[in-house]
């Protein structure tokens, strides 16, 4: 089972995008099967029957649905006590759900523009968190009010998909449903009022607010359906409680598959359960698909553009801040050049309106309508491609995006007059131009492989285009003459010729990121002089971990003090303190700050002591308490007395059984390393572990053959073992790999720390480090944040996951001294994201994501540190 779970962890990328790929394979393949009787002619001749009274009731009725989504955040504040103006809360929803609407992935694209709204009116990452989950149940406890409701209201026997229900089998479980409903408004208004999942609280709605919650998302569900039922032509109204139910399961169907905006799945449920007319219906589906998705789509990203703009221009005259860089102007302007580049491909799978055509060859050759055509097909492809880019904010998407636009407004009015599309591109480039500083990064646009996202975004729209090619152009039999055939009314040659292109265009980026080279695996390196020379200046044992052969290091500009990094996905990860005069810290933070933000990585410092803090919070970091150090006041230490009776106890009680402690010299070690590896090898198996790295040692024999060995012998066999970090000044004397083996005497690890710690004494050392007791010293409180509630009921309850209170437990047997240390990271998902990296790194240290370099080394600039407002990245 281990195996498979470890194969499913190492292959998870590939079975996400295969997963999606198949997704989006059935939905279209049955799209496919369900429109197979239909004709582009019938159901563009549905399309043109919708009368202007159909589309403005369900322009009417989207903006009531709309309007009811915005009262989801707005119930939701005030379920968790933190109201906000309706103004702010109507921002947030909108854009989350126009965004998450059509790119799917709600928890991800919605999610990211809730925060980034609510942060700014003073909400922290828990909050938000939930604000969603409130908003996600109001919506499922919608779901269940309106198909209980139809299926109560239903008249006669019901049929969804090849399910068949009786009346009385209907009304039954509507009933159910509606009595579920009740029972939950019922348990809110006797309730406890909250909830607590692993010690954090979750409030929960009294009646009024519950039942207010199924009210709102009743009229949202409601409105949206409607929306959609207004556009079929001759719906009668007996058919709206089964349209209601195949409305319902096709929202649930999108939201299941994660498939962007729900493409061809909806659809395909729609029009599998909805017993109408099918081209009536194909074409009531186009429209809504305009209505309720592209228009306030644009509508979103145009207002959250304008206002992002206004607030660039406006910092700029405050502070100088670029306000855009660090909003959500890229993530929209991503999804807008992606809608745009959506648009083009669609319009070169379909027929050319005939009368524009026939003006536009009065003017345009046709060879230059036909390499137009291709162009702009092309120019589309091109800007799905560069959407991520945008997102990642890099200047080269950026002018390429641009100019793609520009270039697909003109090709688009060259192929057929489509000044429609040709609008859409102008203002996207418009409102791109608008929020130009967000796009400031200079790092190569192919640095980052595929994700599953963005390849199900690109697939799900490639196979939308050659769908609706196939559909558009199903009467035209097929001959290879019609790849050679350049005729004005020609647009199946045209649809083939646009649709190979982009095929080449999306394979050749495919095999240019498959092919890629791999970064190789890191490896130990020399270490140089100089890196050797400041270890003689540091006062902390931790400092010791640059001669671990797997990090990188970053000196200052004096090569007097460096720190060490590592980096782990999008996480630059900084162990400890940096080591050096405290006057050249800063300096090595800021560049390191800077190389991490335009590499588009986020900046953690993990370990750091309260030296750190106030470098730390001048860097836009947020902190986080991690633990508490033990420190033992070595110069004062001694066996009598009673708190050391434990420890006194089993020092004695080795000694009757034969121990012996000795520490060997460094020179001397390399004569007993086989003994320590045998014994090394011994305590990984009987423990059931494996190596970690960064921020410890394993056992190498280059790593431990560089220290003093702590050793104890029975009967002149090694049977513990720990090498000795020690400072140069003989402040500080520390321990790092700790391995026993079977005979040792019961508490050998008291025997060997107590040895050693009075070893220290005798060689004229200051202090001893035990070590960190993790998540120690961590008290929750009512108005906590919500990961100090969270890491106190860890340290509280984890012991069965890891022994967090017995290690502090153990360590407190030595009398120590408790020395905070912390975490800073960027704010809200950015903390998250880089503890995920953290523990990759820490779990997995052979297989980093980058290579180290020649040496090992980065020497830092000469130049002054970054000004301190460059932005920072937090996600």
């Amino acid at each position: 089972m281990a195996e498979v779970l470890g194969l499913l962890r190492r292959y998870r990328t590939l079975l996400s995008i295969a997963l999606v790929a198949a997704m989006i394979g059935l939905g279209f393949t049955a799209l496919h099967q369900l429109t197979e009787r239909l004709s582009l002619h019938d159901v563009r001749a549905a399309f043109h029957a919708i009368a202007p009274g159909q589309v403005l009731l369900a322009f009417a009725l989207t903006a009531a649905s709309y309007l009811a989504l915005t009262l989801y955040d707005a119930l939701a504040l005030r379920i968790i006590g933190r109201p906000l103006p309706w103004r702010t809360a109507a921002l947030a929803s909108f854009t989350s759900y126009t965004i998450s609407h059509n790119l799917g992935l709600s928890p991800i694209t919605g999610g990211s523009a809730r925060y980034r709204i609510y942060s700014s009116a003073g909400l922290d990452a828990g909050e938000v968190a939930r604000i969603v989950v409130i908003a996600s149940a109001t919506f499922w406890m919608g779901v269940l009010a309106v198909t209980g409701a139809a299926l109560a209201g239903h008249q006669g026997p019901l049929s969804l998909a090849g399910l068949a229900l009786g009346a009385d089998a209907a009304h039954v479980t509507g009933l159910a449903i509606i009595a579920a409903t009740a029972a939950l408004v019922l348990f809110c208004a006797l309730g406890p009022g909250e909830a607590r999942l692993f010690g954090v609280r979750l409030p929960l709605p009294g009646a009024a607010q519950a039942a207010a919650q199924i009210a709102i998302a009743a009229i949202d569900l409601a409105c949206a359906a409607a929306a959609l039922f207004v556009l079929i032509r001759g719906a009668a109204p007996a058919l709206l409680p089964t349209f209601i139910l195949a409305y319902a399961l096709g929202i649930i169907a999108a939201l299941v598959t994660h498939v962007p905006g729900g493409l061809g799945v909806f659809e395909a449920v729609v029009i599998a359960t909805v017993p109408a007319d099918r081209p009536a219906l194909a074409a009531a589906l186009i429209a809504y698909r305009l209505i309720y998705y592209v228009v306030p789509l644009a509508l979103g990203i145009a207002a959250l553009g304008l206002h992002e703009g206004r607030e660039r221009r406006l910092a700029r005259a405050i502070a100088g801040v670029r306000v855009v860089a660090n909003g959500i102007a890229p993530l929209l302007m991503s999804a807008a050049a992606f809608l745009s580049g959506t648009l083009l491909l669609l319009s070169g799978s379909t027929p050319g309106v005939p009368a524009r055509l026939k003006d536009l060859h009065s003017i345009l050759p046709l060879p230059f309508i036909e390499a137009s055509h291709l162009a702009a097909s092309l120019a589309g492809t091109c800007l799905l491609l560069l959407a991520p880019g945008l997102y990642r904010r890099l200047d080269g998407a950026f002018v390429s995006a641009r100019a793609l636009l520009l270039a697909g407004a003109i090709f688009s009015l060259a192929k057929g007059i489509d000044y429609e599309e040709a609008i859409m591109c102008l203002a996207v480039a418009g409102l791109l131009q608008w929020t130009s500083p967000a796009f400031y990064r200079t790092t190569a646009f192919t640095a980052r492989a595929f994700t599953p996202v963005w390849f199900a975004c690109v697939t799900a729209v490639g196979a939308l285009s050659l769908w609706v090619g196939l559909f558009s152009y199903k009467h035209v039999l097929y001959q290879n003459s019609l790849w050679w055939d350049f005729a004005l009314h020609g647009d199946a040659s045209r649809y083939l010729r646009a649709s190979l292109g982009a095929a080449v265009v999306l394979a050749g980026a495919a095999l240019w990121r498959l092919f890629a080279p791999a970064a190789p695996r890191a490896r130990a390196t020399a270490l140089p002089q100089p890196l050797l020379a400041v270890l003689d200046t540091a006062g902390r044992t931790d400092a010791m971990l640059a001669l671990t052969g797997d990090k990188r290091f970053l000196f200052s500009p004096a090569g007097d003090a460096f720190l060490m990094y590592q980096i782990r996905g999008s996480s630059w990860i900084v162990m400890a303190d940096p080591v050096g005069p405290r006057e050249a810290w800063a300096g090595l933070m800021w560049t390191i700050r800077s190389m991490a933000y335009a590499a588009q990585g986020r900046l953690m410092l993990y370990q750091i002591s309260s030296d750190m803090l106030e470098i730390a919070i001048a860097l836009g970091l947020q902190l986080v308490k991690y633990g508490e150090e033990a420190i033992v006041d070595v110069q004062h230490f001694r066996l009598e007395g009673p708190a050391m009776r434990s420890i006194r106890h089993t020092v004695r009680r080795a000694e009757r059984e034969g121990a012996s402690f000795a520490v060997v010299p460094a020179a001397e070690v390399p004569a007993i390393l086989p003994a320590l590896a045998a014994l090394s090898g011994e305590w990984l198996e009987a423990k059931g572990q494996r190596e970690k790295g960064f921020s410890l040692g394993q056992f190498d024999p280059d790593y431990v053959a560089r220290f003093d060995c702590a050793l104890v012998r029975v009967d002149g066999r090694i049977v513990a073992f720990a090498n000795v970090w020690k400072t140069a000044n003989r402040r500080e004397l520390s321990v790092d790999l700790m391995r026993h083996g079977a005979g040792s005497p019961p508490g050998v690890m008291d025997f060997l720390f107590a040895s050693l710690i009075l070893w220290g004494k005798d060689q004229g050392y200051a202090r001893f480090s035990l070590g960190l007791a993790p998540l120690s010293g961590m008290e929750a409180h009512r108005l906590s944040p919500l990961w100090v509630k969270a890491a106190a009921t860890i340290f509280r309850h984890g012991e069965r996951f890891y022994g967090f209170r017995g290690l502090r437990a153990y360590k407190e047997k030595f009398a120590p001294s408790w020395e905070p240390r912390y975490i800073a990271a960027p704010r809200g998902l950015g903390l998250v994201r880089a503890l995920h990296d953290l523990n990759r790194l820490i779990g997995n240290p052979r297989s980093l994501d980058t290579p180290l370099d020649e040496e090992g080394i980065i020497a830092g600039p000469a130049a002054a540190p970054p000004h301190p407002t460059t932005p920072l990245l937090a996600a």
